[in-house]
């Protein structure tokens, strides 16, 4: 799951070394780090959060559940945010573009207003529009800003495309997450997009997303928003995106074959996302 982490940066680096010519691997290194702590806060604090509304009382990989200390959990979040928020500054400041701390601060308070309170908007059905703009948009323009030193990186065309791609990708991981927790969703009153829409609904809308990033990935090609390369490559994952689909297709009813439907969308955010990356290397 950390590949949340990994992709948005490396596709943000491989955009700035494609514009540019810039790679600092000291700077990927700290980003990575600092990333992968704030990612252990989010779902760290969503654990310890949601342990207040009863909503994960039924999730066995909730970490409240297996260490059976809810402040433990919520202190070692905040912890982590700690640490994190503090390398994200510093590489900010070696990159010296307030755009950086500005987007990346940001992405963060997506994921704060995504799950703690006061504000908790996931169940009122706004996690997944807070998913794309924190892991799209948001983080990976971000880290493609952050490859600046000497000169002030555009904001180009190919960023857009690759940050929305990522956007896609990850808010699936999200989405699909939500099959298997309806019943309890709706038991403590959260109205996540699945409980709006029930299963069968929901397996359609996957159905969209998918559709929709491969017919992106086609359009920003063909408006060389994006490079032949990127899109030979993303197009070879078509069989991990059409796995997808099939699963959720017909399995969006049965409540224990659909909880392996979030990493079969983990597969198909890390296979996506690094043939992103190839290609623009490539």
């Amino acid at each position: 799951i950390y590949s949340v982490a990994l992709i948005p940066l490396s596709v943000g680096s491989a955009t700035a070394f494609l514009e540019s010519g810039a790679f600092d691997g000291g700077q990927y290194s700290l980003l990575l780090v600092s990333s992968v702590l704030v990612i252990t806060w989010l779902n760290l604090s969503n654990d310890a959060f949601d342990a207040d509304t009863g909503v994960d009382k039924n999730k066995k990989e909730s970490v409240v559940n297996i260490t059976g200390s809810q402040r433990g959990v919520l202190l070692a979040s905040f912890a982590c945010l700690a640490f994190g928020c503090a390398g994200l500054l510093r590489a900010a400041l070696v990159a010296s573009d307030i755009r950086v701390a500005s987007l990346l601060a940001a992405a963060i308070s997506c994921g704060y207003i995504y799950q703690c309170p006061p504000f908790r908007l996931s169940y009122k059905g706004l996690g997944e529009p807070l998913c794309f703009l924190a892991f799209g948009p948001f983080a990976t323009t971000a880290f493609y800003l952050s490859q600046s030193h000497k000169a002030i990186l555009p904001l180009t065309p190919t960023l857009w495309g690759a940050s929305a791609l990522v956007g896609i990708t990850t808010t699936l991981i999200l989405l699909c997450s939500h099959f298997h927790q309806i019943e309890d969703d709706k038991a403590v009153g959260k109205i996540s997009p699945l409980v709006r829409l029930g299963t069968e609904n929901g397996s359609k809308v996957v159905t969209f997303l998918v559709t929709g990033l491969y017919t992106g990935l086609c359009a920003l090609a063909a408006l060389k928003a994006l490079p032949l390369p990127c899109a030979a490559l993303c197009l070879l994952t078509l069989p991990v995106g059409k796995m997808v689909v099939d699963f959720v297709s017909s399995n969006h009813h049965d409540k224990k074959k659909i909880f392996l439907a979030k990493y079969f969308c983990v597969r198909l955010h890390i296979a996506f996302g690094s043939a992103l990356v190839l290609g623009m290397l490539l």
